[in-house]
């Protein structure tokens, strides 16, 4: 009999649908349920599948584990050496968080043209206020960098608000509808000076590690915006406050910063043209986005089981 370990905070008919995906096939299997604020070495020692995520850390001591199915869609923290087997298949759950990441973004977004972000700042201060001129999300140009689940379904939502969308990915591919443009992220330095409003949901990496930085940060045009939720360090913390100080940039969004957290003393959480959050656009705020990271889960469960290909197995030499 195989153990299944489970981390994720099911309900019983989530446990239900697990047993049925697991169910048909001549091998027998026990799941195990420990939420992973709880997991210790010692319940690892045993398991063939972990669904859910859980403290890296702790890796090393799952000696018979086959196949790891982490709640995030990132899996960087499971691919430093040492610690995941390289016989062991990593998925992940890309394609659960696109919902609610891109409504923050486009929430994001709408925040900084309209200085929103400012005006909770003057609502603080008992402050009645203007803060001056606005834009528009209809009419301008929008460059989306990152094209995965989050960063198409951004896409999309700001093309239907009226916006111009150039969509920036790794690779030349096809143009989907929804976009007016594509092109491939060695055209960056060129896209950029065109953009209204840059938004930003790329994967980690060391390809993405300071993608924008002072100098790529330079060549927005003076007003233009920043949103990013992907990872922290696709900004340059150091290049960002170089820029900030010139006065140039309209405003910038992050739901991610590097480091994460940001510390108490860091500067940029007392500038007013910063909107921050604290890694919130994902998570499980968003009832949807866990429901479908279980049924994204069972349904490998259910591949697992009858010795099918996986979906949403993780590249170990990219991280996506």
């Amino acid at each position: 009999m195989k153990k299944i370990l489970v981390t994720l905070p099911l309900e019983p008919q989530h446990k239900a649908f697990f047993a049925s995906q697991a169910s048909g096939t001549s091998e027998e299997y026990e799941f195990i349920y420990i939420p992973t604020e709880e997991l210790k070495a010692e319940d690892l020692a045993e398991v063939s599948v972990i669904l859910g995520s859980l403290d890296a850390e702790l890796l090393p001591a799952a000696k018979k584990l086959e196949w790891l199915q982490i709640s995030w869609a990132g899996a960087d923290a499971y691919l430093r050496p040492g610690l995941l087997r390289e016989d062991v298949t990593l998925t992940n759950a890309s394609g659960a968080y696109g919902l609610a990441v891109s409504e923050h973004m486009v929430a994001a977004s709408f925040a900084l043209v309209r200085r929103l972000h400012q005006y909770a700042r003057n609502q603080q201060a008992h402050l009645w206020e203007c803060r001056g001129p606005i834009t528009s999300v209809e009419g301008s140009k929008v460059l989306a960098l990152g094209l995965g689940d989050i960063g198409g379904s951004y896409a999309r939502k700001m093309k239907a608000l009226g916006a111009y969308v150039i969509g920036v990915r790794r690779r030349a591919g096809e143009k989907p509808d929804w976009l007016d443009e594509v092109h491939t992220i060695d055209e960056l330095d060129e896209l950029l000076p065109r953009a209204d409003i840059v938004g930003m949901a790329l994967p980690g990496g060391t390809a993405t590690a300071h993608i924008l930085d002072e100098r790529r940060l330079r060549l927005l045009k003076p007003g233009a915006f920043v949103v990013n939720c992907g990872r922290g360090n696709a900004i340059d913390p150091a290049g960002l406050k170089a820029v900030l100080a010139d006065g140039t940039l309209g405003g910038v969004a992050m739901d991610v910063t590097e480091p994460e957290p940001l510390p108490a003393d860091d500067p940029l959480w007392d500038d007013e043209r910063i909107l921050i959050t604290p890694h919130i656009s994902g998570q499980f705020l968003l009832r949807e986005t866990f429901e479908r990271v279980v049924r994204l889960s069972g349904e490998n469960l259910y591949r697992y089981v009858r010795g099918l290909p996986l979906a949403h197995v993780v590249d170990r030499t990219t991280g996506y």
